[in-house]
C-alpha cells in the first residue's frame, strides 16, 4: 500500500491467490483505504503520540485498514474489524503491535471522522481539502491556483468516488448493445454526449463477459471524446504511437481507420492484440519509441503521451500518493521530445493529435503552444472537430471531472499545412 508499486498490479496478482468470490470485498477495503489514505492517516496522527511517521510501514497499513473498515465498511461489526486488525498487528509487531492496533482503533472508533478534529474548511481550505479530501498538500495548492475554492472541493470530491463502469461498443450499435445487456438483466443507460458509451448501472456484472457481449471495450467516456474529437477520417493512414493498452486504437479501427498500434512495450502491445483479435479488428502492431516512429509519412498520428494522469485519480486513486512535485517537469520534457520526434511523419495536409489524461497546464495547453511556436508549418485546427462534443472548442478539448463526472482529458488538434 506505501511501497510506490501501482495499485491495479499489485491487486491482480493478489487476486488471484483469493478464494473464490472474495475479489470484489477486498479490492473495495483496499482501493477505498488508498482512496482515503490522507483522511485516514489525519485521523490517525490525533490518536498516536508521535505522529504516523513513527510506525513502520506493515503496522501503519494495519491501521489504515482498520480504520477504513471500522468508519466505512458497514457490514463489518466493529468488533471483527478491530480483532482482526489486532491479529495482523500482532503478526507484523509482535505483542507491542497488536496493542498500539487495539488502542489506536479503539480511539478511532470512539471518535469517528469528527469534523472538529479536521482544520476548518472556510478559515483553511486547502489544509481541509488535503486532510478530509485526501489529495497530497501540493496539488491541493496547485489546483487552488487555477480554479476557485469550490471548483477544487468538487474536483477531490469527484476523485474520492468509486469510478463507474462504462463499456464502449464498437462492433454493434449502441441500441443492441443495450438490449443485449437487458436480456441479460443488466441495468445499463447510454451516457449522454458521451462518445458512444454504455454506463453499467449494476457494478456486478464481470467486465470481460460485458464487453464480449456487447462487442466493445471498457473505456471511460473521455477516452472515447478523445477519439471521437481527434476525427480521423475512415481509410486514413494513422500512427498511434503510444497505443497500448488499444482502446483508442481499437476505437479507430472500429470506424474504417487503417491505424497501426506502435509502443514500446511488447508485453504492453500483447493486450492490444488480444482485443483485436476478440473483435475480429486488424490495427496493426510494432514495438517502437514514440519518438523514433518506424514510419515515413501517415496521414496522420495520435500521441496519447505518458502523462501525469491527474484526471484519472478517482480510478487510480495511488497514483496521487505516487506523484511528485517534480513528475510533471519531468513529464513535459519526455512529451516535448516525442512531439518533436513524431511530428515529422505527418504528411503535408495530415493531422497530428495530442492527448493526455492529465489537468495540468504544462502537459496540456503549455505543450501545444511551445510545439507550435517552433513549428510553423502546424497550425491550430478550429471548427469543424468540435462540433458534437459540447467540450471542444478552438480546436482543443478539455474534460475535467469536476463537470462532467468522466475521466479527466485533454487533446487538440494539430494540422500540418506545408
Amino acid at each position: 500500500m506505501s511501497r510506490g508499486r501501482r495499485l491495479d498490479l499489485a491487486f491482480g496478482e493478489a487476486a488471484a491467490r483469493l478464494p473464490s468470490g472474495g475479489a470484489p470485498w477486498v479490492q473495495e477495503v483496499v482501493y477505498g483505504t488508498v482512496r482515503l489514505r490522507g483522511r485516514i492517516d489525519h485521523l490517525l496522527d490525533h490518536h498516536l503520540d508521535r505522529g504516523v511517521d513513527s510506525v513502520p510501514s506493515p503496522l501503519l497499513d494495519t491501521l489504515r485498514l482498520g480504520a477504513y473498515e471500522l468508519l466505512h465498511m458497514s457490514g463489518v461489526p466493529a468488533y471483527a474489524a478491530v480483532s482482526q486488525a489486532v491479529e495482523q498487528g500482532r503478526s507484523s509487531g509482535g505483542r507491542k503491535g497488536g496493542s498500539l492496533v487495539n488502542a489506536v482503533l479503539r480511539a478511532v472508533q470512539r471518535t469517528g471522522e469528527d469534523p472538529a478534529l479536521f482544520p476548518d474548511p472556510d478559515r483553511d481550505p486547502a489544509a481541509f481539502l488535503a486532510t478530509w479530501g485526501s489529495h497530497p498538500r501540493w496539488l491541493v495548492d496547485r489546483w487552488l491556483e487555477r480554479w476557485p475554492v469550490e471548483d477544487v472541493r468538487r474536483l477531490v470530491e469527484a476523485n474520492n468516488r468509486v469510478p463507474s463502469l462504462y463499456v464502449h461498443p464498437l462492433r454493434i450499435p449502441v441500441e443492441e448493445a443495450l438490449a443485449r445487456l437487458t436480456e441479460d438483466g443488466v441495468r445499463a443507460s447510454e451516457v449522454p454526449d458521451g462518445g458512444g458509451c454504455i454506463l453499467v448501472e449494476e457494478r456486478g456484472g464481470d467486465p470481460g463477459s460485458l464487453i464480449r457481449r456487447v462487442e466493445g471495450i471498457v473505456q471511460d467516456p473521455a477516452a472515447a471524446l478523445v477519439t471521437r474529437f481527434a476525427g480521423f477520417s475512415v481509410g486514413s493512414r494513422i500512427g498511434d504511437l503510444c497505443a497500448a493498452p488499444g482502446g483508442k486504437a481499437l476505437a479507430l479501427a472500429a470506424k474504417g481507420v487503417w491505424v497501426v498500434a506502435a509502443d514500446r512495450s511488447l508485453p504492453r502491445l500483447r493486450l492490444v492484440g488480444k482485443g483485436a483479435q476478440r473483435l475480429g479488428l486488424g490495427p496493426g502492431r510494432v514495438v517502437a519509441l514514440a519518438e523514433q516512429p518506424p514510419f515515413r509519412t501517415l496521414d496522420g498520428v495520435l500521441l496519447d503521451v505518458p502523462c501525469s494522469g491527474t484526471g484519472t485519480l478517482a480510478r487510480h486513486p495511488d497514483a496521487r500518493w505516487r506523484l511528485t512535485p517534480g513528475d510533471v517537469a519531468a513529464l513535459s520534457r519526455v512529451q516535448e521530445r516525442i512531439l518533436e520526434g513524431a511530428s515529422p511523419v505527418v504528411r503535408p495536409g495530415g493531422l497530428l493529435v495530442y492527448s493526455t489524461c492529465t489537468m495540468e497546464v504544462e502537459e496540456n495547453e503549455e505543450r501545444v503552444e511551445a510545439f507550435l511556436a517552433r513549428h510553423p508549418e502546424f497550425e491550430l485546427e478550429k471548427g469543424e472537430a468540435a462540433r458534437g462534443i459540447p467540450a471542444a472548442e478552438e480546436g482543443l478539448l478539455q474534460l475535467l471531472p469536476q463537470n462532467t463526472g468522466f475521466d479527466g482529458a485533454f487533446a487538440a488538434r494539430l494540422r500540418r499545412t506545408a
